[in-house]
């Protein structure tokens, strides 16, 4: 396990019933609780904050609660680079070449109740489509890492949407364009 991973084992972005105008990390007080289905159902989910201000950088573990008020995704787009992507990865034979394509950082989007925007070009013919995904947070530089080291460099996992023109995907090679929207990539929970 990664050292900052090491600090805690479940962690959320969110801003706090206490201060809208905030944002905190922190983990979760009831270590079994489904957090985004407790939020989709109304409930109150309480979490002791850290006192770092990013998931890449959490500090300690504090003894206050806070209430969240609405979920975040796990990293700020100010925290990510490209968000590199696998396609074709389940439900066919693994091709010898991966296919590969980035989302830029703007595609980062908070999980729901935060809107996706589904741009002009999908409501156009009604191509808008959406996948469910498994993020892999990486929590530190990593480049030439052996596969016995991998998982050193991961930070955790989270869920992810990945919200796509489907006509634009089909019409060419690269899928950058067709899966790269503004809030096409929210993530957590």
């Amino acid at each position: 396990m990664s050292k900052i991973a090491s600090t805690f084992s479940r962690l959320v972005r969110f801003v706090p019933k206490s201060n809208p105008s905030k944002v905190l990390i922190g983990e979760p007080v009831d270590a079994q609780l489904d957090v985004g289905l407790a939020l989709y159902q109304g409930k109150e989910v309480s979490v002791r904050p850290f006192t770092g201000a990013s998931v890449l950088n959490p500090g300690q573990k504090t003894e206050s609660t806070e209430t969240i008020s609405r979920i975040l995704s796990p990293l700020s787009q100010n925290e990510v680079g490209s968000i590199r992507c696998i396609g074709l990865n389940i439900k066919l034979s693994i091709p010898d070449v991966p296919t590969l394509f980035i989302k830029p950082p703007t595609a980062l989007s908070d999980p729901w109740p935060a809107p996706t925007i589904l741009p002009k070009i999908t409501q156009v013919d009604n191509t808008g489509d959406y996948e469910s995904e498994m993020v892999i947070v990486i929590g530190r530089d990593a480049k030439d890492v052996s596969e016995a080291d991998a998982l050193d460099y991961v930070l955790g996992y989270t869920a992810a949407n990945d919200v796509s023109s489907r006509t634009s995907q089909m019409n060419q090679s690269q899928w950058c364009f067709s899966k790269g929207f503004d809030t096409s990539c929210p993530i957590g929970q």
